[in-house]
């Protein structure tokens, strides 16, 4: 199994997208769009304090009718964050994602933020191994 920081290496969109505390709702859901993304690592300084998603916005903003524009990230945000290291191996990722309920890990190292993981990363990954065993198997009994 591989570790996330191999994972994290070959994606293609290698950015880390983040937002504020301070910064409103309805900024944050700018970011989310603008990048195409579906969670943000929320930082206070170098510090993560939580990660804002849809599910946030969508659950404590929306489906109350309150104003984005007028919430702070710091409202809503998920704050009691589950983290993991480079190391982790990404099958222990996926348990935990199922376990927890989630759909966004950041993974920090020695204290410092260095990617979030996502399970359509996890998922794709799955995919694409799947496939390169069939590709093998094929390529074995063909021969």
């Amino acid at each position: 199994m591989k570790p996330v920081s191999a994972l994290l290496a070959q994606r293609r969109n290698a950015g880390l997208w983040h937002t504020t505390p301070d910064a409103t709702v309805f900024d944050a859901l700018h970011v989310l769009a603008k990048h195409e993304v579906g969670a943000l690592v929320v930082m206070e300084g170098d510090r993560l304090a939580g990660v804002f998603s849809e599910r946030d916005y969508t659950r404590k903003v929306a489906l109350l009718g309150k104003n984005s524009k007028a919430m702070q990230v710091a409202e809503i945000m998920t704050a009691h964050v589950i983290t993991v290291t480079p190391n982790t191996p990404t099958h222990d990722c996926m348990a935990l994602m199922s376990q927890k309920r989630i759909r966004h890990l950041p993974v920090v190292d020695n204290g410092k933020v260095v990617g979030m993981l996502s399970i359509r990363d996890l998922m794709d990954d799955i995919i694409a191994d799947h496939e390169k065993t069939i590709e093998q198997l094929t390529t074995y009994i063909q021969s």
